[in-house]
């Protein structure tokens, strides 16, 4: 099954839970928690997601090496400077899929254009 979803005017986190569901499958009346649902996610119009000018400079991403001192940070706008907005979105769909081995093939069923 493919959904299209126009992401203009909608909030981030709104827009991530929504499509974090199509894609673990839970709209379905099969639905089951250790099977790959079948669902393609197209997001098109990204980069008119409504995000408010407070949370592009306090929303942090962070990574870590593993290294001493290798803790990474960076606020919301230089990751879009960065990466664009395709990432924002894909960083907040990622964090509500659960974490089994089906995420990164989920992942792959989600289509992101600006």
């Amino acid at each position: 099954m493919e959904y299209n979803i126009d992401a203009k005017g909608k909030k981030l986190g709104r827009l991530a839970s929504e499509i974090a569901v199509l894609l673990m499958g839970k709209n379905k009346v099969d639905f089951a928690k250790n099977q790959l649902a079948d669902a393609k996610v197209n997001i098109t119009n990204v980069s008119k997601l409504d995000i408010t000018k407070k949370k592009m400079k306090q929303k942090e991403y962070q990574r870590y090496s593993g290294y001493p001192g290798g803790r990474k940070v960076e606020n919301m706008e230089k990751v879009i400077s960065d990466k664009g907005y395709t990432e924002i979105l894909r960083k907040a769909v990622y964090g509500m899929l659960p974490g089994n081995k089906l995420r990164p093939l989920m992942m792959k069923n989600l289509i992101i254009t600006e």
